[in-house]
């Protein structure tokens, strides 16, 4: 049976110590650095004002002991959904800090999709608000938990409908937590995110502390950062991009972070002008809400860096947003189990930085292979596959492993093509749709539509959006007599408990669906007539 929690191949972690990439740090070690240099200064800025170093580490000392008193011990899995407040960096600090395993879960998911994961991952304990944008996280996890054996408590950050509220966590064993896990190794599962991909079923990447910590001070080498910068974070902190950059990096750097829990361009124009952010990593909505906002009415920003991935990027939105914002935007090209592949810097040219997904990190190894898996030449495109020091080991209970070669290198499933050390996404293997930086896997929706009595056929598709990326677009072949409706298919998913944000967004209802000779469905056919469809409107 496959280990529950994978591991580097001994021969690439001698190669990543020898090489000075991997410095067997614990990365909760960086919490307690910033508290003892930079106490007093600014941590964060979130919904409820500013908080320092000093009192965050204090925090994160109590809820650790409170923890620890639940029964939260070495390799234990605490979940956390969460928007961006201060808590859920007072819970991940917290869960590192006595060798637990912290799992984010994006808010938008419902009960379908938290219910899989608090499963496969087994969780013991979850922070969750009672209720958020008008949407009760206590009442779905009150109905879940009676099919989730392992979950002994449900935390509550305004202590209504849980087994406690987070204050009262903090408070259930004053003092400093036991030293849980004398034995602990940089080498430890510290992360535990989970994706989707092609399969309706999410998959869980892990990563330790050694990949995490180095994919910090990668970034922080890259883009020249210090302790003089402010990040701003629209970005969920339970993505891989906020949770590495809204909440560890800050701790490296000893700088400090803006949140914003619900993006809104006004207040985040606001934000931006109040504390003075120089950084920030997001994707496409981020970055083109506050373009358009600048354009329109010019304030004098500090930003500096704009890093914009998770999704297609026009090549239109850099340029604008070089010019309008007066920084460095640039492209860039990673994932949650390969956080960064590439990035640009004001080293690079606004050409290179607008038309392509960026350079190659001088860490990454990167190849791009055929169907054979033989190397293309420079400029062809092919699948890229990977590895590096901030390559997750694997997903959890050994799902996936067929991703990895007997190498170590890391089938992405994206087509690329590189071309003097440039990278540029050309499509993916993977059936998924990007939106706003949320993965959708399709097939997903595709069967819970293909449940629908107005519907024999269906296959959804990305559609470009300028905003967010990408959207949904769902073309159906009618049953008999039926006459599928958009809100009628919608009203079926919200339902079933998905994720509003999963919805398909425009419906095309036609005689028949593209196929290949041997009768698959043609996407690339679909993708191409939705998109010349758009532009024609």
């Amino acid at each position: 049976m496959a280990a529950r929690f994978p591991c580097v191949s001994p021969q690439l972690a001698a190669r990543y110590r020898a090489a000075g990439y991997w410095r067997d740090v614990l990365c909760d070690a960086a919490l307690q650095r910033a508290a003892s240099d930079h106490g007093d200064a600014t941590a964060l800025v979130d919904r409820r004002g500013p908080i320092g170093w000093g009192e965050l580490a204090d925090r994160v000392r109590a809820t650790a002991a409170g923890l620890a008193s639940l029964g939260i011990a070495h390799r234990d899995v605490v979940s956390w959904i969460l928007p961006n407040w201060r808590e859920a960096a007072i819970v991940h600090w917290a869960v590192l800090s006595l060798g637990a395993i912290s799992n984010p879960i994006v808010p938008i998911y419902r009960q379908r999709e938290v219910g899989r994961i608090l499963g496969q991952a087994g969780s013991k304990l979850i922070v969750a608000p009672s209720s958020y944008r008008g949407f009760g996280y206590a009442d779905m996890l009150a109905e879940l938990r009676g099919s989730l054996p392992a979950l002994a408590s449900v935390v509550t950050v305004d202590g209504a409908g849980g087994d406690l509220g987070f204050d009262e966590l903090c408070e259930t064993s004053p003092g400093a937590p036991p030293n849980a896990a004398p034995d602990r190794s940089p080498d430890d599962p510290a992360l535990l995110l989970f994706t989707s991909g092609t399969t309706a079923d999410p998959k869980g990447a892990v990563h330790t502390h050694n990949t995490l910590d180095f994919e910090i001070r990668s970034m922080i080498d890259f883009y020249g950062l210090g302790a003089g910068d402010v990040v701003y974070m629209p970005s969920p902190l339970t993505h891989v991009t906020g949770l590495l950059y809204g909440i560890q990096m800050p701790a490296v750097l000893g700088s400090s972070v803006v949140y914003q829990d619900r993006f809104e361009v006004d207040e985040a124009m606001d934000l931006l002008v109040a504390h003075g952010c120089s950084f920030s990593v997001g994707a496409t909505p981020f970055l083109h809400g506050i373009t358009e906002a600048q354009k329109q009415a010019p304030r004098d920003l500090s930003l500096h860096t704009f890093v914009c991935g998770g999704a297609d990027v026009p090549p239109a939105l850099i340029r604008e947003a070089s010019a309008a914002l007066r920084c460095t935007a640039t492209r860039a090209y990673g994932s949650t189990e390969f956080p960064t592949v590439t990035g640009g810097t004001a080293a690079d040219s606004e050409e290179r930085r607008s038309e392509t997904d960026g350079r190659v990190m001088a860490h990454c190894e990167v190849k791009v292979v055929n169907d054979a898996g033989i190397e293309v030449a420079p400029g062809v495109a092919g699948e890229l596959i990977a590895r590096g020091p901030e390559l997750f080991p694997g997903y959890l209970d050994g799902v996936g492993a067929e991703a990895f070669d007997a190498e170590g290198w890391f089938a992405t499933g994206d087509l690329v093509s590189v071309r003097d050390g440039f990278l540029t996404v050309v499509g993916r293997k993977k059936d998924i749709i990007i939106r706003g930086g949320e993965n959708i896997s399709v097939k997903e929706v595709e069967d819970l539509l293909f449940a629908h009595p107005d519907v024999m056929e269906v296959a959804v598709v990305a559609m470009p959006d300028p905003a967010m990326g990408e959207r949904a677009c769902a073309y159906v072949v009618p049953a008999p007599g039926a006459t599928p409706k958009l809100g009628t298919l919608t009203a079926l998913l919200r339902g079933s408990g998905l994720a509003t944000q999963k919805f398909p967004e425009r419906l095309e209802v036609v005689d028949e669906l593209p196929r290949t000779a041997s009768g698959k469905v043609q996407k690339n056919v679909l993708r191409d007539r939705i998109r010349n469809l758009i532009e024609s409107e």
